[in-house]
C-alpha cells in the first residue's frame, strides 16, 4: 500500500514550489491515452483564503502515517506562504465508508480541492461524491485503475521505477535481465513492467520466477531462477561465505522489488546459492529507498530508482526540527500536495484548482523532485538511479531538471 503541531524553525526555508520554467509543452513518456470524458470546473472559489481538503486517516490502522502526511502539509504551507490557503483535514478512519462521510463533509465546507486520500478503497468511495460536486482529486494511492476524469494519483507509481531503472541498465550495456517478485498483485505489477520496458527498448527477459511470501522460505524459487549444478544449495547457510566458483546465469540484472528483512533474507540467499551479486546487477524498487539498506552486504552494487535525494533529506532534516522524529517514506506526498495546493490558489497555470492549472505541461517542482499530471490522471516523475553502498546510497543517474530532458 505504501508500495505510500509545531511549526518549522524560520531559517533554511526552502523556495515555494512553483511550475517549472516555461518550455515547449512534452508529450507523456507512455503513448497518449484515449481522451476522457471532460468534467465540469471546479466550484467557483469565494473571496478569501480558499479551503482545500486534506483527507487521511487520523484513527485506525494508518493513523501514525495519517498524522505525518498532515503534519507535513502544515510543514509546508508555513515555509512556502500558503496564507492564500485553508487545510481542512479530516480523518477517513482508514475506510471507505470513513472517507465517504468525510468527503461529503468537506464538501459541505465549500473546499475547492480534495487531497488524499490514501488507501485504494478510500479512494474509490471519494470520486463519485469529488465529481458530483465539480471537484477534482489529488489522491496518495498507486492503483493506477482509479485515475482519471477528475481524479489524479500522486503516489510513488512502481512501474516508473522499472522503466527508469531498465534505461539506466540499458545505457550501460545490460541486455538481459530475470525477475524474482512475491506472487501478489505488486509482484505480477513489477514483473509486466520488467516485460514490456525490456521489449520497448530491446532487451531481453529471460526468466521471471514468483514466490509465496507467506512461506517465509524462497529456496524452491532460486532453485528455479538458477541453472542447475549450483556449487551452493539454495538451503546453504545464508551467513556463510559466498561459493568460491560462482553460477553463471543467463541473466546481467535481476529484479528484486521486496524490502526489509524478506529483502535482505532473499539477497543473502542468492549470495549462498552461487550468484555473484557484483557480475549480476541487482535492480530494487521504492522499498529499497530506505537510509540502511547499505548495511546488507549482499545488496551493496544494486540499483534502484527513486526521487532525487538532497531535497528529501533535507525536508527530513526539517521535519524533525519541528515534530520531534522522522517522517514516514509518505509523509513527502503530503508536503508537495499541499505545496502544490498552494500554488494553484494562486492561479498559476489556469483557474485556481482546474483540470488545465494541475495539468500544466511543464510540472512542478517539490521535495520529491519534478512532476506533473498526465491526461489520464497518473503522475510521472523525474527520478533518480541510487546505487547502494555501504556509507550510503549515491547517485549514479541523476534526475532530468526538465521533462525536455526526460529520456525515458
Amino acid at each position: 500500500m505504501l508500495v505510500l503541531v509545531a511549526w518549522a524553525l524560520a531559517s533554511c526555508v526552502p523556495p515555494p514550489i512553483v511550475p517549472a520554467p516555461l518550455v515547449t509543452a512534452q508529450p507523456p513518456s507512455q503513448p497518449p491515452p484515449a481522451p476522457v470524458p471532460a468534467t465540469p470546473p471546479p466550484p467557483a472559489i469565494p473571496a478569501g483564503p480558499a479551503k482545500v481538503a486534506l483527507l487521511v486517516p487520523l484513527s485506525g490502522p494508518n493513523a501514525a502515517l495519517g498524522q505525518a502526511i498532515l503534519n507535513a502539509a502544515q510543514l509546508a504551507l508555513f515555509e512556502t506562504g500558503g496564507d492564500q490557503l485553508t487545510l481542512v483535514p479530516r480523518d477517513t478512519k482508514g475506510t471507505p465508508s470513513g472517507a465517504a462521510a468525510a468527503a461529503n463533509a468537506v464538501v459541505g465546507e465549500g473546499v475547492g480541492l480534495i487531497l488524499g486520500p490514501l488507501l485504494a478503497g478510500e479512494v474509490e468511495a471519494v470520486k463519485p461524491i469529488a465529481h458530483d460536486a465539480n471537484l477534482n482529486v489529488i489522491a496518495f494511492s498507486t492503483v493506477t485503475d482509479l485515475a482519471g476524469g477528475n481524479t489524479f494519483l500522486m503516489g510513488f507509481l512502481p512501474r516508473q521505477e522499472v522503466v527508469r531503472e531498465v534505461a539506466y541498465a540499458r545505457q550501460r550495456g545490460i541486455g538481459r535481465f530475470a525477475a524474482l517478485v512475491p506472487e501478489t498483485p505488486y509482484g505480477h505489477l513489477m514483473a509486466d513492467a520488467l516485460r514490456d520496458a525490456a521489449s520497448s527498448s530491446g532487451a531481453t527477459v529471460t526468466r521471471t520466477v514468483f514466490f509465496d511470501p507467506g512461506t517465509g522460505d524462497p529456496s524452491a524459487a532460486i532453485a528455479r531462477l538458477l541453472p542447475a549444478g549450483a556449487p551452493n544449495s539454495p538451503t546453504a547457510d545464508p551467513s556463510g561465505p559466498p561459493s568460491a566458483a560462482p553460477v553463471v546465469p543467463d541473466f546481467d540484472a535481476l529484479l528484486l522489488p521486496e524490502g526489509g528483512d524478506q529483502l535482505a533474507s532473499l539477497a543473502r540467499k542468492l549470495v549462498a546459492a552461487g550468484l555473484d551479486h557484483k557480475a549480476t546487477r541487482l535492480l530494487g524498487s521504492g522499498l529499497w529507498d530506505v537510509p540502511d539498506i547499505g548495511d546488507e552486504p549482499a545488496l551493496v552494487g544494486g540499483w534502484f530508482a527513486a526521487s532525487p535525494p538532497d531535497a528529501r533529506r533535507e525536508f527530513e532534516r526539517r521535519y524533525r526540527a519541528t515534530y520531534g522524529r522522522d517522517p514516514p517514506r509518505l509523509a513527502s506526498l503530503g508536503y508537495d500536495a499541499a505545496a502544490l495546493a498552494a500554488a494553484l490558489a494562486r492561479g498559476e497555470g489556469g483557474p485556481p484548482f482546474s483540470r488545465q492549472a494541475i495539468l500544466n505541461p511543464n510540472g512542478f517542482t517539490g521535495v520529491d523532485g519534478l512532476f506533473r499530471f498526465t491526461p489520464d490522471g497518473l503522475v510521472q516523475r523525474s527520478l533518480a538511479v541510487l546505487e547502494v553502498e555501504p556509507q550510503g546510497n549515491v547517485v549514479v543517474s541523476p534526475a532530468a531538471s526538465s521533462f525536455q530532458d526526460l529520456g525515458y
